[in-house]
């Protein structure tokens, strides 16, 4: 593996191993205070623009790693917007 793909895929790593445990406490405790959905939106696009890279230039297993995050974040923000909305009903 090239050195440039390892450390790609070592930063995906890293990153998308923060979305379970946000994932998690936000299913735990049903509270998205503090959580910005522009922030996720903005992340959702950045993995995306990644998947577009490796679709249009570089292909290779990484790619799988950006699917990966995309998805947990878009349950991340999926989560957040509906535990906002329930809170928002609520008052």
């Amino acid at each position: 593996m090239e050195p440039a793909k390892f450390f790609e895929a070592v930063m995906l790593l890293c990153f998308g191993a923060a979305w379970p445990f946000s994932i998690y406490r936000l299913v735990k405790s049903k509270w998205a205070e503090g959580k910005s959905v522009a922030f996720l939106i903005i992340v959702l696009v950045g993995y995306l623009s990644g998947i577009l890279f490796k679709i249009t230039g570089r292909m290779d297993n990484v790619i799988w790693l950006y699917l990966l995050n995309m998805i947990m974040v878009s349950i991340d923000l999926g989560l957040c917007i509906h535990y906002k909305r329930a809170r928002a009903a609520e008052a």
